[in-house]
């Protein structure tokens, strides 16, 4: 009993010191462990509210206008990926119920859910059909509907998205709906028509420079100005994709300076000269040596659909092609791009466009 008494789970009689009841407060009500649990740097910067949102000036007007008078129409935010769709969302959400009735006003679904014409009827019907009441505990309005978030709703079959509908129409007094999606052509005209529509745009270079070299400077990150803009570049208007990035950089250097070598490796970036000596190689006309530097690239583990938009963009931006030679390779580059994405081998797409560009290449000389 003695020996048990003097291991690690006695219990101490001196006084917790100042130091420790600080280290306690900070682990959380949870008491496991004594830090705080380190969260992607996606998670820990997203928007508090609706007015972090970046950019998105006329969603975030309306937005305010509408959380002012604690209501909201039914919304469809479109746009790409990483432009603040989500965030903007449950910002809006967290204002409307604070954090306490949060979880119990919003029900969110991703395309990683089943959201098949079943759970539509089921599991989203009945949420809808719950009454909201309740008040905030900090005094403020508390609007009497609850909200469901359906992100990546381009995903959705066609006979879930028409179930839906009904739903949306007949809860509207308990319940209201925002549809996420990157692509609005593919959700059905009955559901649009009923949302507010807010286009979500890529953010400028200069905002995600600022909210970059913002975190960096929180982060005690060692990144130069070019190094950033060379970033904002790479992730291509994805603000999630380009803090991922720079955390994956961070932890790589390892308190050293961030360059862009570093951030193209991350990336997957092919680089400029590897471009330059594809383009070189065609124009030899050699097949040996096109299928040598082939393999390589391979090899080297480049993904070919990332060899597809940049050589897009080489061929496009080139003085050195016709605009006849320029619609030819484009066009190859679109059917390479779709069989690549519906699972085509790589090494067979790859040979297939790189003949087609040295054949447009040395069709005249």
């Amino acid at each position: 009993m003695q020996a048990f008494l003097k291991g690690p789970s006695s219990i101490s009689s001196k006084p917790p010191s100042a130091k420790e009841k600080g280290a306690a407060g900070a682990a959380g009500s949870s008491g496991e462990g004594k830090r705080l649990k380190p969260i992607p740097w996606v998670e820990k910067y997203r928007p508090k509210n609706v007015g972090e949102v970046a950019f998105q000036d006329e969603v975030v007007a309306v937005l305010k206008k509408s959380l002012e008078g604690a209501d909201l129409p039914n919304l469809l935010f479109y746009g790409p990926p990483g432009t603040g769709k989500t965030s903007t969302i449950l910002a809006a959400a967290r204002e409307l119920y604070g954090p306490e009735l949060l979880r119990q006003r919003v029900l969110e679904l991703n395309a990683s859910d089943e959201r098949g014409i079943q759970v539509i009827r089921e599991k989203v019907k009945a949420f809808a059909q719950l009454t909201a009441s309740g008040s905030r505990s900090d005094g403020k309005i508390c609007p009497p509907f609850k909200i469901v978030i359906l992100d990546e709703a381009d995903s959705m079959t066609s006979a879930a998205q028409a179930a839906l509908r009904r739903t949306m129409e007949k809860e509207s007094k308990t319940t209201r709906f925002c549809l996420i999606c990157n692509y609005i052509s593919r959700i059905i005209e009955p559901l649009t028509s009923r949302c507010s529509k807010f286009r979500f745009k890529p953010l400028s270079d200069k905002i995600q420079q600022q909210r970059l070299l913002d975190i960096s400077e929180k982060e005690h990150v060692k990144i130069s100005s070019e190094a950033v803009s060379y970033l904002v570049k790479v992730s291509e208007g994805d603000l999630r994709k380009a803090i991922t990035f720079l955390q994956s950089a961070t932890r790589l250097m390892g308190g050293r300076e961030i360059t862009e070598k570093i951030l193209t490796e991350i990336a997957g970036v092919i680089p400029k000269e590897t471009i330059e000596e594809l383009l070189s190689v065609c124009q030899s006309g050699s097949f040996e040596k096109l299928e040598t530097l082939a393999k390589n690239l391979i090899n080297e583990g480049y993904a070919v659909a990332q060899l597809v938009n940049q050589l897009h963009d080489a061929v496009v931006e080139s003085k050195d092609f016709s605009d006849k030679q320029k619609s030819v390779i484009v066009e190859k580059l679109a059917e390479v791009d779709r069989c690549l994405a519906d699972g085509a081998d790589e090494y067979l797409q790859l040979m297939s466009l790189c003949a087609l560009v040295m054949q447009q290449l040395t069709q005249n000389t």
